[in-house]
C-alpha cells in the first residue's frame, strides 16, 4: 500500500510563512521607524465641530466654563494642577535660603514688567483664568474660573480684558462654538507677546511665527508644526518648562530635539565629535529675532518723563527707554537644563553692580552641560537703597505708577502685597536675565559652519566658556593641564 504524503507539513510550512515573512519584512522597517522623526509626532485627531453642540446665553466667562464641564468633567481639575494655572513651581530647597521657596510669575520678579503681584488687572490677560479681582485664593480654588476659551477659542473671536476676564464686547457664544485643538495662534497670544508686546521677551518667539517662512523656522514654516507637536500635552499638562520661572526642572518635563531626532548622526564625523558638548540649537539657530526685533535693554529709570514722544521701540513714558535688535547672534553659555541661581524676592542685589535674575547652570566640567544659545536681556530696575534688594512696584490700576508716575507711591502700595519692607529710599540697578533659545530652527543649509565659531572672527568667547583659547587648537573639552 502506497504511503500518503503528510500534507499537514505543507499546512505547517504555510502557517510559518504567513507568520514569519511579515515579521522578517517589517523588522528592519520597524527599527528604521524608531529613528524616524515623523514617527515620534503626536497624532492630531479631527476635532468635533461645536457649533451645533454649544448652546446658551452666556453672560460671563464662568458661564462658558460651566457649559464645557458638562462634557469635559475633569478638564478644569486637570488644568488647575499645571503651572499654566498656578504660575508657581513646587517648593525648592535652594542653597542661599533657609526655607524651601516656590518660584513663578505669581510671586517672583523679572526684569521686564518686574512682577505680577498687585498688577493682576493687566498681567492676567495672559493667564488661563478669570476673576483675579477677587484675589488669588478665590481664583485658584474655583474651577469655574478656568478660562477654556483662552487656549481653545478662535483668536479672531475671543480676547482677554482686565483681571483675566473676557474683553468687553466679546460674543461668548460665538467664541464657545469656535473651540478647537490649540493652534499657534492660541499659544502665541501669550507667548509671542509676553513682556508687553510682540517679541519683547524671548527673541525666538514672536508674531512672525503665526505664518513663518521655512528659512525662519523649518518646523513651523515648511512643516507647519503646531506648538503641541513638540510641547506634547496630556491631561492639560504641557511638556516643556522655562528656567525663567523655575530652579530645577525634571528632564521628563523638558522638550528636547532628541524627542524626535534619535541617534541621528551627521555624515561628517567632525560634526559628530561636537555632539557631547554642543547643543543642537547652537548650530541650528544661528540668529535670534530673525524677522521681528526683540528687546535687549530696558531702562526703567527713564520712565515718567514729561515732554518725550512715545515710540514702541525706543521710549514709552510708562516704561522707560528701550533698545531692540534683530537677526543677531545669541549669547553662549554652558547649560544643563536648570538654573544655578534664580533671584528670589528679597535676595540682596549683586555687590559688583549686576544682579542676576537667573544664572543657567552648567560649566565646562559638567558632563551633563552643553554650549547653548541664549538671549540676554539687560535692564535697569528699581531697588531699595537701604535694604539692598530689588523692589516690585504697583504699575497698573488705581494709583499705580502708570497712573500717577510716582515711584515712591508705587513701592508703598506694593509693600503689603509682596511682603517686602520699603525703606522710602529707592534707586536703579543693572540686572541680567537669560532666555534659552529653542525656536526659529533654520534649515540645515543655514546651520553654523566651522568658521562661525572657530578662527579669528568666531562668535564664541572661548575664555568665558572656560577654555584657554579656541579649543580647535586643543582638541579637548576641558582645560589642558
Amino acid at each position: 500500500m502506497k504511503e500518503r504524503f503528510p500534507f499537514w507539513i505543507l499546512g505547517l510550512v504555510g502557517i510559518l510563512l504567513i507568520v514569519l515573512v511579515p515579521i522578517l519584512y517589517f523588522m528592519p522597517r520597524a527599527a528604521a521607524s524608531s529613528n524616524d522623526p515623523w514617527s515620534k509626532l503626536p497624532e492630531h485627531p479631527v476635532h468635533v465641530d461645536h457649533k451645533d453642540i454649544v448652546k446658551g446665553d452666556f453672560k460671563t466667562g464662568q458661564d462658558v466654563t460651566r457649559a464645557c464641564l458638562v462634557c469635559h468633567k475633569d478638564a478644569a481639575k486637570d488644568l488647575m494642577m499645571t503651572t499654566h494655572w498656578t504660575w508657581e513651581s513646587k517648593p525648592f530647597d535652594v542653597p542661599w535660603r533657609d526655607q524651601p521657596v516656590t518660584i513663578g510669575k505669581i510671586n517672583q520678579i523679572n526684569n521686564f514688567c518686574i512682577g505680577t503681584q498687585g498688577n493682576e488687572n493687566k498681567c492676567m490677560s495672559c493667564h488661563a483664568g478669570y476673576g483675579w479681582e477677587e484675589g488669588k485664593k478665590a481664583e485658584q480654588a474655583n474651577p469655574d474660573n478656568v478660562d477654556c476659551l483662552a487656549c481653545h477659542a478662535d483668536t479672531g473671536l475671543y480676547g482677554k480684558g482686565t483681571y483675566g476676564n473676557p474683553a468687553d464686547g466679546v460674543d461668548l457664544l460665538a467664541a464657545a462654538q469656535s473651540v478647537r485643538v490649540p493652534t499657534r495662534e492660541n499659544c502665541g497670544k501669550c507667548h509671542f507677546d509676553g513682556g508687553g508686546g510682540n517679541g519683547v521677551k524671548h527673541g525666538d518667539l514672536d508674531e512672525s511665527l503665526y505664518f513663518p517662512d521655512e528659512n525662519e523656522d523649518v518646523h513651523m514654516g515648511k512643516l507647519n508644526f503646531q506648538c503641541t507637536d513638540c510641547h506634547v500635552t496630556t491631561n492639560h499638562q504641557v511638556l516643556g518648562r522655562m528656567i525663567a520661572d523655575n530652579y530645577t526642572i525634571d528632564p521628563k518635563e523638558q522638550v528636547s530635539c532628541e524627542q524626535c531626532h534619535i541617534n541621528q548622526k551627521h555624515e561628517d564625523e567632525r560634526i559628530n565629535s561636537h555632539l557631547d558638548s554642543v547643543a543642537c540649537q547652537t548650530c541650528h539657530i544661528p540668529a535670534l529675532a530673525v524677522q521681528d526685533p526683540t528687546k535687549v535693554y530696558w531702562d526703567w529709570s527713564q520712565a515718567g518723563q514729561e515732554g518725550r514722544e512715545d515710540d514702541h521701540f525706543t521710549y514709552l513714558k510708562i516704561k522707560g527707554e528701550f533698545v531692540y535688535d534683530k537677526n543677531f547672534a545669541p549669547t553662549y553659555l554652558w547649560f544643563n537644563g536648570n538654573n544655578e541661581y534664580r533671584y528670589i524676592l528679597g535676595d540682596k542685589i549683586g555687590a559688583d553692580g549686576v544682579t542676576y535674575i537667573n544664572k543657567p547652570a552648567g560649566n565646562i566640567g559638567d558632563p551633563t552641560a552643553k554650549i547653548f544659545p541664549f538671549k540676554l536681556h539687560i535692564a535697569k530696575q528699581p531697588y531699595d537703597v537701604v535694604n539692598q534688594y530689588l523692589l516690585q512696584p504697583i504699575t497698573s490700576g488705581k494709583d499705580g505708577f502708570w497712573t500717577n508716575f510716582n515711584w515712591d507711591q508705587a513701592f508703598k502700595l506694593a509693600a503689603p502685597i509682596t511682603g517686602l519692607n520699603y525703606s522710602g529710599q529707592y534707586g536703579f540697578t543693572t540686572t541680567y536675565m537669560y532666555w534659552p533659545t529653542t525656536h526659529m530652527v533654520q534649515p540645515a543649509t543655514q546651520a553654523l559652519q566651522c568658521d562661525a565659531c572657530h578662527g579669528e572672527n568666531g562668535r564664541m568667547d572661548w575664555k568665558a566658556l572656560g577654555y584657554p583659547g579656541d579649543p580647535i587648537e586643543w582638541g579637548a573639552r576641558s582645560t589642558p593641564k
